[in-house]
């Protein structure tokens, strides 16, 4: 069983090294307070951007994670912002916009690879989005994968990123998913985040997985190790993990459920322990497996249009429409879904006094 970085090699898989076979208990941390990086949605109305609800959304964000000693970041131009369908002006529109309500506070900015070849890697690819968030520091960019980057073996995948490396000025974070997210996605094998973990311009990495507790790997290798990396859990069905061990959240699930998710990061801690952080681990994530459910094709895409339905509930968008160009919409009346999947969670919130999570009187 593997335990030193050095045995790693390209192709060694999980299974084969010691961190793959921790137990989440041992890796309890109940005194850390890791920041809260919510993949904020960009919300439509009448088929434009709706810069009003936008702004009303960051607002109360900011104001749940204040109300519980919470640090969030917001994450703008991720999938949750639709950056798949954003033209590069409005995708700095989006960090402008930003920009005017917060002047200092920091971001991250989804990186993606602008009219990329599937098959045909090329690192220029990204450098039209990171051109954009960098010019608005301070921010933290995170390299989203593409087809043709995850296409390459390890070695050659390992040299990709730091070839996208060579034009980043600011922290920056990987992101890695596996084929419940995207059918041509494949994880981080131990040996590609080693060399990641290592290089001077990462500064952490998202893992999105529904199949494989790799969070779990990257936890246990980071701290094993004492590698200067975050991991950032971008299971959004697994958020009381990440709480559990003291280390942050990456996700759209922050939206749709973010007082719950801050009152259950402070409640979690030591100092503000309150038992019932269990029953609230429960009722969010009862939440979000409903906005996060599979379609019948195995995709969790349409949590976006799910998300704007629970936020418009609440009062706090005025339209649950999505992008016009984006394919992700619900079938069925998903407004009466998330209606009944948000009676168990503002029960919750309301036996705990969770502010800022109730449908408008």
């Amino acid at each position: 069983m593997i335990q030193k970085a050095e045995d790693l090699q390209p192709d060694t898989p999980w299974s084969e090294t010691v961190w793959a076979h921790s137990r989440e208990e041992d890796l309890l941390d109940a005194q850390s307070n890791p920041r809260l990086c919510v993949a904020a949605l960009l919300p439509f109305k009448e088929g434009q951007p709706d810069w009003c609800s936008f702004e009303k959304m960051l607002h109360w964000m900011m104001k749940c994670a204040k109300h519980f000693g919470v640090e969030i970041t917001f994450v703008l131009n991720a999938d949750t912002g639709y950056v798949f369908n954003l033209s590069n002006e409005l995708y700095e529109d989006v960090i402008v916009r930003f920009r005017s309500l917060y002047p200092d506070a920091s971001f991250i900015s989804g990186v993606t690879a602008v009219g990329a070849s599937p098959t045909d890697f090329q690192a220029s690819c990204y450098h039209p989005h990171l051109e954009i968030a960098q010019a608005h520091d301070p921010c933290e960019v995170m390299i989203m994968t593409s087809q043709a980057l995850n296409a390459l073996d390890a070695n050659r995948r390992r040299d990709a990123y730091f070839k996208i490396a060579e034009k980043i000025e600011v922290p920056a974070l990987v992101h890695a998913l596996e084929p419940a997210f995207v059918p041509w996605a494949t994880p981080f094998e131990p040996w590609l985040l080693h060399q990641l973990a290592c290089h001077e311009k990462f500064v952490g990495g998202k893992i999105s997985t529904l199949d494989e507790p790799h969070f779990l790997y990257w936890t246990s290798m980071c701290r094993d190790l004492g590698l200067d990396f975050v991991p950032h859990s971008g299971d959004d069905f697994g958020i009381a993990s990440a709480i559990r061990m003291g280390l942050p959240l990456l996700i759209g699930a922050g939206v749709s459920a973010c007082p719950l998710i801050c009152a259950a990061k402070k409640y979690w801690r030591k100092d503000d322990f309150d038992s019932r952080v269990y029953k609230l681990f429960e009722a969010f994530q009862s939440l979000e497996d409903l906005v996060f459910r599979l379609d019948n094709k195995g995709s969790a895409a349409g949590y976006k249009h799910s998300t704007a339905e629970i936020l418009q509930m609440l009062g706090v968008i005025d339209s649950a429409e999505i992008h016009p160009a984006c394919p992700d919409l619900r079938s069925g009346d998903e407004r009466a879904r998330m209606q009944e999947a948000l009676i168990r969670p503002i029960r919750i919130a309301d036996r705990m006094n969770i502010p800022f999570y109730s449908f408008p009187s």
